[in-house]
């Protein structure tokens, strides 16, 4: 009897023991979903403390470290290093090898996180719900991740018997989000919903559905962004979504927003940050830069973009040189996770400010447009730096940044082809100008001017016109150009007077050199040039007179 009563003592305590562990990883696992990071760290880095074989902690610890957008490269490596280490001795543990194919995706080892995640789903028998939300999370959260894999996945979690995590709903609406698919995404949202009403963080991204279709939508994403907030109003990922949708337009508004953020989440460095870029914002850029500096002073370790700040502001304020140097810093010690299109973009026109840095900048230029997804901040940045050549009279090197904006444009317009082959005709880069201004041609065959420019550019080849290289280009302006001759006067006389040189010296028809110089005369009847070759033309086609015979001496009268 002693000895059973033992025994009932023992499994209490395991039960009790066992319960206050899953409340616990839950406890951990609830401050993740607030997005608390820092704090959810702490609770699992106790947990793996007292148990470094507690493969639940260890995944969810690794997953405070990737988790965030903002995470670097070292929280990668540390959270690769925390997993592998434990699955020496857990190697046949689902969740870890999840874990594992999550970091594979974010080192951009597709295949090799595919094999994981296969090996993870067949060790728990394709029936574990964390096993397959971690799987499914992966492939959402990675650039790299399958997001109609993930969506496969989940929705085999989402049917596993007595699945009750909205987490999972919500991450399978994130997946068809991540597809374009905003329909399912708002009813797997629902989803979560229905499964707990009070479930703050379905309705926030059901609003982020409608805040990708811009401002038309405000209406809608603003009522579900305060669904969320009367839902959970500790929820803090909703007052950061609305202070950067303010930023911009209503910096008040963002303020009070970026308060509400701050009450509701982990005390960090980055949120230093935060508090000096709202003050940037406000366009107090010196004390921007005072509160920047206070955050770094105060830190050991300071959040990288706080040179940013600096930078920023001291360009506003015209200070060159230590805007350089704080753009300088922030290069130096940001993960390049953090830095953005706008930090590469700003940095290049500071460097341009500085002699002998035109191909530093040229190559910031080219990562912003990289990271850019909007059209028009990739011609805006491109444009930047054309005109800087343009200014400078490198027009080849002009022409190479415009002739980007025609790779970079859907439809390229006339201005961009002209930009791009005046430049080329200006420095010289004859075949590249005649390229771009025959495609001009082919893509507006009603514009003369395009056929005009070929036409000019070929002369610079065939300088003597013996090869007649741009008769056809020439010829075709006129022929566009008649339909407006107002419209394309400069062009048609061009035109003409590349006629009246080729006929008088090439063919030696002066007659109809005539003829072209009476066409310019009827569009500018004082045209100097026009004027000048008709009277010389004139002079040498007319026949030359026979000097009269000599009379004979009259005969004196006898």
């Amino acid at each position: 009897m002693k000895k059973m009563k033992l025994v009932m003592l023992f499994v209490g305590a395991f039960f009790v023991s066992a319960t206050v562990k899953a409340q616990t990883i839950n406890d951990g696992k609830t401050l993740l979903y607030y997005e608390k990071y820092k704090s959810a760290k702490a609770v699992f880095d106790k947990l793996i403390a007292a148990n470094p074989n507690d493969v639940d902690a260890v995944y969810w610890d690794g997953q405070t470290l990737i988790g965030p957008e903002d995470h670097t490269a070292k929280d990668v490596a540390d959270a690769k290093a925390l997993y592998q280490k434990t699955l020496m001795a857990n190697s046949n543990s689902p969740l870890l090898l999840a874990g594992m194919g999550h970091i594979n995706l974010l080192e951009g080892k597709v295949q090799d996180a595919k094999s994981q995640f296969e090996t993870a789903i067949s060790l728990s028998k394709a029936a574990s719900v964390p096993v397959l939300n971690a799987v499914g999370y992966a492939n959402v959260n990675a650039k790299e991740g399958d997001a109609a894999y993930a969506v496969d996945k989940l929705k085999l979690a989402t049917a596993t018997k007595k699945m009750n995590d909205p987490d999972v709903y919500v991450n399978l609406g994130d997946a068809y989000k991540k597809l374009g698919d905003g329909g399912n995404a708002q009813l797997s949202y629902e989803a979560a919903l229905a499964l707990n009403p009070k479930y703050a963080r379905a309705s926030y991204r059901i609003g982020k559905i409608y805040q990708t279709q811009g401002v038309t939508q405000e209406e809608i994403y603003m009522r579900y962004f305060n669904d969320a907030i009367a839902k959970d109003a500790a929820y803090g990922p909703v007052y950061e979504n609305l202070y950067n949708l303010y930023y911009l337009t209503d910096v008040p508004k963002s303020a009070q927003y970026l308060a509400k953020y701050l009450a509701n989440t982990d005390d960090n460095p980055r949120n230093c940050y935060l508090t000096a870029s709202i003050i940037y914002a406000q366009a107090l850029y010196a004390d921007a830069i005072k509160k920047a500096d206070e955050c770094i002073g105060t830190n050991p370790k300071p959040y990288a973009k706080l040179y940013g700040i600096k930078a920023y502001a001291y360009n506003k304020l015209g200070d060159s040189l230590n805007a350089k140097s704080s753009f300088d810093k922030y290069f130096q010690s940001a993960d390049t996770a953090l830095i953005g299109m706008g930090d590469y973009s700003t940095y290049a026109t500071v460097l341009l400010k500085f002699p002998g840095n035109d191909s530093l900048a040229g190559t910031f230029v080219d990562k912003a447009v990289a990271l850019d997804t909007l059209e028009i901040n990739k011609v805006a940045y491109l444009k930047s730096m054309a005109a800087n050549y343009e200014t400078k009279k490198k027009y080849k090197e002009a022409a190479d940044w415009y002739n980007k904006v025609l790779l970079v444009k859907k439809s390229p317009g006339k201005v961009d082809m002209y930009n791009t082959g005046y430049n080329y005709y200006r420095s010289g880069t004859t075949q590249a100008a005649i390229d771009v201004f025959t495609a001009y041609g082919q893509k507006f065959p009603d514009d003369a001017f395009g056929f005009y420019m070929s036409g000019k550019t070929k002369t610079m080849i065939d300088t003597l016109m013996d090869k007649g290289l741009a008769n056809a280009d020439f010829e075709k302006a006129i022929s566009v150009g008649m339909v407006d001759s107002l419209k394309y006067k400069p062009q048609l006389i061009g035109s003409y007077k590349y006629f009246v040189a080729y006929y008088a010296n090439i063919k030696k028809d002066n007659a109809t050199a005539i003829a072209y110089c009476d066409k310019i005369l009827s569009l500018d009847p004082t045209d100097a040039e026009a004027l000048k070759y008709k009277e010389i033309l004139g002079k040498a086609a007319a026949p030359r007179r026979s000097a009269p015979a000599t009379k004979p001496a009259n005969k004196a009268t006898k």
